[in-house]
């Protein structure tokens, strides 16, 4: 069975300081493509040990190959054209521009998948930036029209998931980091989200947050802005941030109808400061006076790109504490002894050592 209050990453993983440097050497031209893919591929080997040694149920490749949220993607489609190929950091966004229809064409994601799967034994989710976000991101000489580019879009990226799921994937999360500055547009994006999943079968999430680049927010609001459209997206999950906005948002998610799996963000990536696993506790706690538990999924608010790795790795410690603390109260009985669909053999398994965390947290609070 499924193991209660899974954790989860949202997708993207700190970047450390040397892999920032690299990247930008490649687009300086002073580091080969040969040599950086090596360095990707050390440096996603490191971001899936960090998410198993604190104890993540569900791991992921960090995304640490993309460059940013669009650029990975976008400038690979056929028919996209960049501007310039040359940046002063890699972080920035190429100037792309769409001169012909897009074909439905795999660009290579299923590549990044099967690497991940050979290096872990535990579940994974994969992500990608979803039509609409993609579409504010490109110069559209083909099509003329807005919403009939983000349908384009969508049915590449269906092609890209097709492609995914065949590799072995199971779990694919559309990233929508744009939707909050346009609520207007919710329903076309949703529409797009349609022909993402359509035909594909998997576990699909939507995650939408207020924007996380350079660890700023790029918007402010609430999530009612989604609904009652997003109650027609073909998904299974929906990934919102709670920890930096605060948790007034969860009653009204619930009152208007969403009863999906909700994922729960219970770390700040905005700020550097390292939760406490009594807080993370308390954050799930109060979501489960309006979620059931067995619709919550414990994860941070949005990717993790910009949180230095020691902070990265402190967090991810409390996240899983935080969430062995309640599933412990929820079940009565230490995690160690579940039988989970999540649990994996080995000793340098964090979750061991949250369980017996827990049972002692949970101990000093009932003396």
């Amino acid at each position: 069975m499924p193991i209660l209050l899974p954790t989860t990453v949202v997708g993207s993983y700190s970047v450390p300081e040397w892999l920032e440097r690299l990247k930008t050497d490649f687009y300086r031209k002073q580091l080969s493509a040969a040599h950086l893919s090596d360095v990707h591929d050390v440096a996603i080997k490191a971001a899936i040990k960090d998410q198993e040694m604190a104890g993540i149920d569900i791991v992921s490749d960090g995304e640490l190959r993309r460059d940013n949220d669009v650029d990975y993607l976008l400038a690979r489609m056929p028919g996209v054209k960049a501007v310039t190929t040359v940046k002063s950091y890699y972080f920035d966004y190429h100037d792309l521009v769409l001169a012909t229809p897009l074909t439905e064409q795999p660009v290579g994601l299923a590549e990044d998948f099967r690497f991940t799967r050979e290096h872990t034994d535990r579940p994974i989710k994969f992500s990608f930036t979803g039509p609409f976000s993609l579409s504010r991101r490109i110069r559209d000489e083909a099509y003329g029209d807005r919403a009939e580019l983000v349908r384009a879009l969508a049915r590449a990226l269906n092609a890209e998931a097709r492609d995914l799921v065949s590799a072995g994937a199971t779990l694919l999360q559309i990233d929508e980091p744009f939707l909050a500055g346009y609520p207007e547009q919710v329903a076309l994006a949703v529409e797009a989200i349609n022909i993402v999943t359509e035909g594909v079968e998997a576990t699909w999430g939507l995650h939408v947050c207020y924007g996380n680049r350079y660890a700023r927010p790029s918007w402010e609001g609430h999530y009612t802005f989604l609904f009652p459209s997003v109650l027609d997206a073909h998904v299974d999950q929906l990934i919102l941030e709670f920890a930096r906005k605060g948790d007034e948002d969860l009653p009204a998610i619930a009152e208007l109808g969403w009863d999906r799996a909700l994922g729960l963000g219970v770390l700040d990536v905005k700020s550097e400061t390292v939760e406490s696993s009594e807080w993370v506790a308390k954050r799930i706690s109060r979501a489960l006076e309006v979620i059931d538990a067995d619709k919550l999924i414990i994860n941070p608010d949005c990717g993790l790109r910009h949180v230095a790795p020691h902070v990265a790795r402190a967090k991810l410690r409390a996240m899983v504490e935080g969430a062995a603390v309640v599933r412990h109260r929820l079940l009565g009985t230490a995690e160690r002894s579940m039988s989970s669909g999540y649990d994996r053999p080995g000793p340098a398994d964090g979750r061991d050592h949250a369980a017996g965390r827990a049972q002692e947290a949970v101990g000093r609070s009932s003396a």
